[in-house]
């Protein structure tokens, strides 16, 4: 297969890149430096006033869209919250007009989400059918980035929503800062620890979104999500356990919200979301509880 990736420099991209490169497929990445080859990965040159990405790009089979500054660095300040809206935006429509320029459309767009397109809560249970939305910063931004997204249909290509969770792994994503404090033993429960974590292994995000390639039948929504989601006071005592240290320090909710910031209600507040869809066809998960996930890791 020919796989075209925008945000293949972040942390999801790396292990698509990884996987598939490994797989002998043909990847080519997105980037705003001029275009190049790197071993077996094509670097295309795109937002840029010069760039002619069409060339490289046609008669791909696949296209991943996960490019966008990073939730998880930096205090959410109105100038960093622009910068995650407009990042996402700007790099959608441009894979839309590249998709309508094409003369030979990809099969397949998997664009990334979040689950924060569910809102906040210690009791509801969410799963692609779920109709509620938050109406937060991160949900608004979630909601109009697929909306953007949809658009693909209109030329005849799939279209996925991989609606993340919060993405465990050694190389980069949030389980390093949840974890460091167990190094330092000071970890222990954050907030009210009954918040839900719907979390999920790089693995499982890098096979989750290869099988909805591979699958023609799946397009819309797609939680990306392990089928056991915790409460946060049972994923830092799973962290203790595993790490031999103690969970007994608790951070309390308003030094969170000093320190983070609009962000700290990624830490504190949290959804219970199902990976409704991949089960239902066939999906199954390297990872599908913590302790497993966090031993493989940590």
């Amino acid at each position: 297969m020919k796989i075209v990736i925008a945000g293949g420099s972040g942390f999801v991209g790396q292990g698509l890149t990884d996987f598939y490169t490994q797989q002998g497929h043909e990847v080519i990445i997105l980037t705003r430096k001029q275009s190049h080859r790197v071993g077996n990965v094509q670097y295309c040159q795109w937002l840029q006033p010069d760039a002619k990405p069409n060339e490289l790009l046609e008669n791909a089979d696949a296209f991943i869209n996960l490019a966008g500054v990073s939730l998880n660095e930096g205090r959410w300040t109105d100038e960093r919250k622009e910068a995650i809206f407009k990042s996402r935006m700007q790099a959608t429509t441009e894979i839309i007009r590249i998709i309508e320029d094409l003369e030979n459309k990809p099969k397949v767009l998997v664009n990334a989400s979040a689950v924060g397109i569910y809102p906040t809560s210690k009791a509801a249970v969410y799963t692609e059918s779920s109709t509620q939305k938050s109406t937060d910063f991160l949900g608004r931004t979630v909601k109009k980035w697929e909306e953007i997204a949809k658009r693909a249909e209109a030329y005849g290509v799939r279209t996925v929503f991989t609606r993340f969770g919060v993405i465990l792994g050694s190389g980069g994503g949030a389980l390093k800062l949840m974890a460091m404090p167990y190094d330092f033993y000071i970890g222990g429960k954050l907030g009210s620890g009954m918040q839900w974590v719907s979390w999920v292994h790089i693995d499982d995000v890098v096979g989750a979104i290869d099988f909805v390639i591979s699958d023609d039948t799946i397009s819309g929504p797609v939680n990306v999500t392990a089928p056991h989601p915790v409460r946060m006071e049972q994923f830092g005592k799973t962290i203790a356990e595993i790490k031999r240290k103690p969970h007994w320090f608790p951070t309390p909710a308003p030094l969170l919200k000093a320190a983070l910031g609009e962000k700290s209600k990624m830490v504190l507040e949290g959804q219970n979301v199902k990976p409704t869809v991949l089960l239902e066809h066939g999906y199954t998960f390297h990872y599908p509880k913590l302790y497993d996930a966090l031993s493989n890791l940590l």
